[in-house]
């Protein structure tokens, strides 16, 4: 598929769609039996498997050309260069590359039959938008009695007598994959006992139900159990008493993981569950994740699921849908107009799932319901007032309390079917507690139902079995809107538990591994993608027997291994140091295993006699361009050595659009020319590599290329010594009077501005970027295509926690007022790089220093800054620190930030307000992908490879948690604070776009539906040498290579 340069800008406007499809394909497995071809023995469950994704892949990329061809219509007078080839330049006589300007038109005519999110601004037709609801509500948090957070609940005797009053009890056990202890040790110590005690107490009595929720802990039972109790297991599942909820591999979190993730985990949990049970979820069970996305209401209705529950929300929410009986709505997407992607939702009304909280409104009776807590056990009532056994004597009093908490939780909906959930972290491990709970309820249920006066049916049931009933008593069919039932749009964020404690501490804690996981899910795309495409041609090659097609086992293993680290104690940082660290080599384990996976499919790919090919586990032919060398370090870059024979870097580009981008490599030399295989030399640019601010490394050069790299495909490139002078870099260092000495070394000119405070600028073909000549810091943009200068200062500043009472800790933001500039003891030392195909500022802080990086390239590369902050932290006490810009946009109280990097279109994306009546705290978000400011005329937004905590404090600005560390707990159970912190690179990319009134979208518009993990150019390089240093008969000459374009054919 071969795309014109115009399509490839305008292709952004469809890219959320096109790879979540394209990833939905990929991940989509089916484990057949495995069979031969053409003499060559491949892994059972495969091959079929392997044939129908190549098929549907081939499918959707068709599908994709005809919307491009559709969309390339609409595009004005963008012709000029764009048939030359891009990735050639103009060599001057002086040595240097002169860039061509770019002839498109920065603005581009979008028409609503071409891109729908031109549809953004269609009325929708919803009830409740949680804007609005955030806009009306006081939060003024009054005491509600017994409902401390509510209110006063009550009823009439006789309003059942017509229609009985319905009650599901449902059993649950909630099981963290990890968190105080880690996924193993809980298995052992707990999740084992739990599902033993599952499997003989459903047996012993028909009507008793149970349901669970995470399938990784599941499937590792599973394994460990022998035939017949398998079968006793699907027998259980297919009568109804064992039912899965949601089906994930976890319990996500819903705040910072992005929607391939999320959608890559729910895959693994239902294809285990069909692949092993035979079953298929019908409703999800959220009641842990700390607030909840309407990203993960619209993947639980494309899978098809009917129903959902939810529980961590801001309880002035929760009283005020109470108040108003709407806990139970259709959930609708923003951008739907109709109601197809609605799902139906309940809300769980009090502070928790636990026995306490579930029952009804008084915890301090409904504590007394909780049989585990029967004195003499390990746990007891905080209220004083135990459970009593149920006998003969008292069942009739025991029944009566509990039945009045029934009624008065029905009071809340609209239907008279009530939902009690029974149980709470880690339940039902000891088969006493099985015995405890359900003999005593078996008495009250006795008691009740055999009583007609009391007009209850009372039973334990399932959480579909309770939905089927809501239906039922609606006179609806399952997942359909039932009359009267409101419709909402938006989604549950901030969440607050209780008084000014809300949960947007976690939106930032821990980023180094929030990083990791997002660098994990890159390389897994790129993974298996290439296997894919390399075990196809060995089915048509008949080579098999030499390609290592196990490797499929990776590509499960690092599925499995991030969809664990979506659960909401591990992605959130909010889990001990210790389980941190089982998180991290996890991780760090499946990343090595997937650069080995891409190596051996990527060596395969590039030779054009695939016989040719030898696999040798012991000594890659390839190597990856950078390497970890534990779970908590950043990765260091691989030095090329040249010699005598040229070097080959291979480049992939794991999206589906062309991309020009500049890549940059090391290498041992700077005399270096960079060729594509036809011997056409590429433009580059030749920088120093420095080892501290002041002080260039004497055996490394960083070289830099354009390079156009073909939509999913490999690109080879070839680096060889040459004696013409290279195209160096200039370097300038602001030392601001500090006593340091600056190394110099040939080729490259080092001019030392000891005590310079004059502002200074970088440029490209599109803009100029002012920085402030004290500071370092960035203070301006100037686009060349337009008049005004555009006030864009970064800042960075410290916030504080509390003195007293409640700090902050891994979950909370508690901070101690407004947040305090950051001011450093010594002036900073500030580096400026300047070439022909980039230039960059790196400003020195003790705790933080910041690269900022100008592409001289066309379209959204040269568009945008790209924008590195190393952060260190380790030595500071109860401080975060946040990066400010401050901006001339009149913005005032608006800011928009994207759901999962799924909602990131103007149709989709959430727009928040400041409200001045809730604390700072609650006014920060989830950034998982993006955020922007926007008036009539500008609009900045801010693209980030990992979630951070973001928010608009005032008009013009845009805020960034980008570290945390806090010395204690907060009191939400982890018992820690966050001291472990590690050299955290958080990475962005920053777009100015001016706005015009009319139907027309900036071209830089375009960009902001593109993952920057994806759109920033690391892309996966691989080197390997013209003559392999291990002892393979493969001998790799020039004339052997090509442009490897992959096609589905």
């Amino acid at each position: 598929m071969k795309l014109r340069k115009q399509v490839t800008v305008c292709g952004g406007a469809i890219f959320c769609v096109a790879v979540f499809s394209l990833y939905l394909m990929l991940d989509r497995v089916q484990h057949d039996p495995g069979r031969r071809h053409g003499g060559v023995s491949f892994p059972r469950n495969q091959i079929s498997v392997l044939q129908n994704r190549i098929e549907q892949l081939e499918q959707l990329l068709e599908e994709n050309h005809q919307i491009v061809n559709h969309i390339k219509d609409s595009v004005l007078e963008l012709t000029g260069n764009a048939d030359a080839h891009p990735g050639l330049l103009a060599l001057q006589g002086n040595g240097s590359w002169v860039l061509p300007t770019d002839n498109h038109q920065t603005f581009l005519s979008v028409f609503p039959q071409d891109c729908q999110f031109a549809l953004w601004n269609k009325e929708q037709n919803t009830d409740l938008q949680m804007l609005d609801v955030y806009s009306a509500l006081k939060f003024d948090n009054v005491d509600g009695g017994a409902w401390k957070q509510g209110f006063e609940i009550t009823y009439e005797q006789h309003e059942w007598d017509n229609e009985p009053l319905q009650v599901f009890v449902v059993p649950h056990s909630h099981n963290d994959p990890g968190w105080i202890k880690t996924f193993d040790k809980y298995y052992f110590d707990q999740t084992q006992h739990i599902l033993n005690n599952m499997l003989l107490k459903l047996q012993e009595d028909t009507k008793r139900r149970f349901i669970w929720a995470e399938i990784s802990f599941f499937s590792k039972w599973w394994d460990n159990i022998d035939a017949q109790k398998k079968a006793a297991v699907r027998r259980l599942a297919a009568e109804g008493q064992l039912e899965f909820v949601t089906g994930g591999w976890v319990m996500t979190d819903e705040a910072n993981s992005h929607y391939f993730a999320m959608v890559d985990q729910l895959i693994e949990g239902h294809q285990w569950l069909e692949n092993n049970i035979g079953v298929i979820p019908k409703s999800g069970w959220a009641i842990d994740p700390f607030g909840h996305s309407s990203t993960m209401s619209y993947l639980l209705k494309r899978s098809n699921l009917t129903s959902m529950l939810i529980q961590r929300v801001h309880y002035s929410i929760k009283k005020h849908f109470a108040a108003n009986k709407i806990l139970e709505f259709m959930w609708r997407q923003t951008w739907d107009t109709d109601s197809s992607t609605d799902i139906f939702c309940h809300l769980m009304p009090f502070y928790s799932y636990d026995v306490p909280h579930t029952c009804g409104p008084d915890p301090k009776t409904c504590c007394q319901f909780d049989f585990r807590r029967l004195p003499g056990g390990r746990i007891s009532c905080p209220w004083k007032v135990p459970p009593k056994v149920i006998n003969d004597a008292n069942v009739a009093e025991r029944a009566s309390l509990l039945l009045d908490q029934y009624r008065k939780k029905s009071k809340l909906f609209k239907s008279k079917v009530v939902l009690i959930p029974l149980g709470d972290d880690f339940r039902y491990d000891k088969a006493l507690e099985w015995d405890q709970q359900f003999q005593n309820y078996e008495k009250l249920f006795n008691y009740m139902n055999s009583h007609p006066d009391l007009h209850v049916q009372i039973q334990f049931g399932s959480l579909s079995e309770y939905f089927d009933a809501v239906y039922k008593a609606n006179g609806v069919s399952p997942g359909s809107k039932p009359p009267s039932y409101p419709v909402l749009s938006g989604d549950f964020f901030t969440y607050a538990d209780r008084e000014d404690h809300y949960w947007s501490g976690y939106f930032t804690s821990r980023p180094f591994y929030k990083n990791l996981d997002r660098v994990l899910e890159s390389h897994l795309r790129a993974a298996e993608i290439l296997y894919s495409l390399a075990l196809n041609h060995v089915r048509r090659t008949g080579v098999g027997i030499r390609y290592p097609v196990s490797d499929y086992r990776f590509l499960t293993e690092a599925r499995r291994n991030i969809g664990l680290f979506q659960h909401h104690d591990a992605i959130t940082g909010t889990s001990k140091e210790v389980v941190v660290v089982d998180y991290g080599l996890r991780l760090f384990h499946s990343l090595m295993n997937l650069k080995r996976v891409i190596i051996n499919a990527a060596h395969f790919l590039v030779l054009q006699s695939k016989n040719d090919y030898k696999y040798d586990e012991s000594s890659l032919f390839l190597q990856l361009d950078d390497r970890r060398q534990t779970h908590d370090t950043l990765p260091e870059k691989t030095v090329i050595k040249l010699e005598s024979l040229p070097r080959y870097v291979v480049v992939f580009n794991p999206i589906e659009q062309d991309r020009l981008c500049v890549i940059s490599v090391l290498t041992t030399t700077p005399r270096v020319k960079v060729t594509l295989i036809d011997g056409s030399n590429l433009p580059t640019q030749i920088s120093a590599v420095w080892k501290s601010p002041t002080d260039m490394a004497t055996d490394a050069y960083q070289v830099s290329f354009v390079a156009r790299l073909p939509a999913l495909g490999l690109a080879v490139f070839q680096l060889s010594e040459t004696f013409t002078a290279p195209v160096n870099s200039n370097v300038a260092i602001y030392l601001r009077n500090r006593d340091v000495t600056v190394s110099k070394k040939e080729p490259f000119s080092v001019k030392i501005l000891e005590s310079s405070i004059n502002d200074f600028f970088i440029e490209n073909q599109h803009m100029q970027v002012w920085f402030n000549g004290v500071t370092g810091l960035m203070e301006n943009i100037k686009r060349k295509d337009d008049q005004q200068e555009q006030k864009v200062r970064t800042e960075f500043v410290w916030y504080g926690t509390r003195t007293f009472k409640d700090k902050s800790g891994a979950y909370l933001f508690l901070p101690d007022g407004e947040a305090r500039a950051y001011i450093s003891k010594q002036t900073p030392i500030t580096r400026i790089t300047q070439g022909p195909l980039f230039s960059e500022v790196i400003s020195f802080y003790r705790h933080f220093h910041q690269i900022i990086r100008l592409y001289n390239l066309p379209g959204a590369e040269g568009l945008s800054l790209d924008v590195s902050i190393v952060v260190d932290i380790h030595d500071q006490v109860n401080r975060e620190l946040a990066m400010r810009l401050s901006t001339g946009i009149e913005s005032g109280d608006m800011f928009f930030t994207d759901l999962n990097a799924f909602q990131v279109t103007p149709s989709k994306i959430q727009p928040r307000k400041y409200f001045q009546k809730l604390p700072l705290q609650a006014n920060f978000y989830p950034m998982p992908a993006m955020a922007y400011i926007q008036d009539n005329h500008s609009r900045l937004t801010i693209h980030t490879a990992q979630s951070l905590g973001v928010s608009s404090l005032r008009s013009g600005q845009l805020e960034i948690i980008l570290d945390r560390r806090l010395m204690q707990d907060d009191n939400r159970g982890l018992g820690q604070g966050l001291k472990d912190n590690k050299l955290t690179c958080n990475r962005f990319r920053i777009l100015l776009e001016r706005r015009v009134t009319s139907n027309k979208l900036s071209l830089g518009s375009l960009f902001q539906g593109l993952d920057v993990v994806n759109v920033q150019p690391t892309a996966l390089s691989l080197l390997y040498p013209a003559k392999p240093s291990n002892n393979s008969l493969v001998f790799l000459k020039p004339m052997e290579i090509s442009t490897f374009r992959i096609r589905m054919v």
